[in-house]
């Protein structure tokens, strides 16, 4: 995992990780046909990065501003965050549209976004390469889960 999560880390991009991502998880032990599913289906779906850096990203917003949510609101925002995410899929910076959304349906400050545009490619960078290991995760908990994974043996 280390060449597909260092290629996204460096690119802040996902799909120029993909295929080394794919042999990466055929050459540990997941057949083809389950990494050729899971891994671009979770390009589109599975995105932890995102959905972390973006539910982080609207709380400290929130305690920038001195506004106190409750705790049914911050559970709110982190839901809807998780929904929206899916929109961020291949698009850089697009975390940054869907945060000013997501902040003025909240009716937190958008202001905020302007405050994270400083460090949001550093950020992109982290949660490019987060989301890439967890699609690779997700590959052999499933490769596992139906009884696919044979782990390659060492030499």
């Amino acid at each position: 995992m280390k060449e597909p999560a260092l290629i996204a880390f460096s690119t802040s991009s996902s799909e120029a990780a993909l295929p080394k991502a794919m042999l990466a998880m055929e050459a540990l032990g997941v057949p083809r046909r389950i990494v050729s599913f899971v891994i671009p289906t979770g390009y589109s779906f599975n995105l932890d990065g995102s959905s972390l850096y973006l539910s982080l990203a609207a709380i400290f917003v929130a305690q920038a501003a001195g506004i106190d949510l409750s705790i049914g609101q911050q559970i709110v925002i982190v839901l809807t965050l998780m929904l929206t995410s899916k929109g961020v899929a291949g698009v850089s910076r697009a975390a940054l549209v869907v945060l000013a959304g997501t902040l003025s349906s909240f009716g937190l400050p958008l202001e905020g976004v302007a405050v994270l545009l400083g460090v949001d490619q550093l950020m992109d960078m982290g949660r490019t390469m987060v989301n890439v290991i967890g699609n690779c995760l997700a590959t052999v908990v499933i490769a596992r889960w139906e009884g696919e994974f044979k782990p390659a043996t060492s030499q």
